[in-house]
């Protein structure tokens, strides 16, 4: 734990009751947490209005040819999956990883192993499903060792928390510090980004996500050129069947393209072909359109969100 910081203080109960809360939920066999976490995305889905009309209105945007009964199954379906998602991370940081393993399908796994013949490194694009940190320990499990990218939490205590739960499958980097994710690249280490998410305008181009426009960040672009890496697309998904999962590498073609714009379109498009294989498993729950051409959070606002 910080030092610096004393997390026993009162402030901190109520993580600290919400940490124990996920610690025994880390317990429960396979099916239970199936079950325990949709009914916490049932919960979910009543006790949080405004993430329902957040999702409502991105189902809605990119999901047009869906009828009115279709898309509303779609946003409560995302809820599940959600509630799904916090068993899975709670399995991911305290649970069993070769149980997890061994129930998972590892789909083309040989070009990450051909591309670490390169000795440049690997990005991997990720993305953000409801069961990210899952996915990264899967996949981590392939490689000697998986550099993990990501935006430090707000409160210290659940900071110190999660990052402690990614070490025990990785090496988690904090975004900002791209000194050590060069150092990463040069010791041919595979690195875990996932560029799906609005960071602003600041560094962003416009670019389709689902047909509709996005902003993009072009970092990308800028990662791979740290040491000529090369990148590969990390697909994950929860089987049909409740009975284990599905973690794949995928080429991305055609990147880098040598046009920061088209590059942002072709990984755009590598990480829609991941969500479509699983689509209600994907983040639907955070504004990925809130920065805009015409106007700022003009499609939240116009659904009060």
């Amino acid at each position: 734990m910080n030092q610096d910081t004393n997390f026993y203080a009162p402030k901190y109960w109520p993580t600290w009751i919400g940490i124990a809360f996920l610690k025994l939920l880390a317990a429960l066999p396979f099916k239970a947490g199936l079950r325990v976490g949709r009914a916490i995305g049932y919960i979910l889905y009543h006790l949080i209005p405004k993430r329902r009309r957040v999702t409502e209105a991105n189902v809605k945007h990119c999901f047009p040819e869906l009828s009115a009964e279709e898309q509303a199954q779609f946003v409560k379906d995302v809820f599940y999956d959600n509630g799904i998602g916090v068993i899975e991370s709670s399995w991911t940081f305290w649970g069993n990883h070769k149980a997890l393993q061994k129930r998972t399908e590892f789909i083309g796994f040989e070009l990450l192993e051909k591309a670490l013949e390169e000795n440049r490194g690997i990005i991997l694009l990720g993305a953000h499903y409801s069961h990210t940190d899952l996915g990264a320990m899967l996949a981590a499990s392939k490689v000697p060792t998986l550099v993990t990218m990501y935006r430090r939490h707000n409160n210290p205590l659940m900071e110190e928390t999660i990052r402690t739960g990614r070490i025990s499958y990785s090496k988690p980097v904090e975004r900002k510090e791209l000194r050590e994710i060069v150092r990463s690249l040069k010791q041919n280490e595979v690195v875990w980004y996932g560029p799906d998410q609005d960071f602003g305008r600041k560094n962003s181009i416009f670019v389709p996500f689902f047909g509709k426009t996005a902003a993009t960040i072009t970092a990308t672009t800028k990662m791979v050129r740290f040491n000529n890496s090369p990148i590969l697309a990390l697909y994950q998904r929860r089987k049909e069947d409740d009975s284990g999962y599905i973690v794949e590498i995928a080429e991305v073609e055609g990147f880098p393209s040598g046009n920061e714009i088209e590059d942002a379109k072709i990984m755009n498009l590598a990480i829609e072909r991941g969500v479509r294989k699983a689509p209600t498993q994907y983040m639907w729950v955070h504004k990925r359109f809130k920065t805009q051409p015409d106007g700022d959070q003009a499609l939240y606002k116009a659904n009060n969100c």
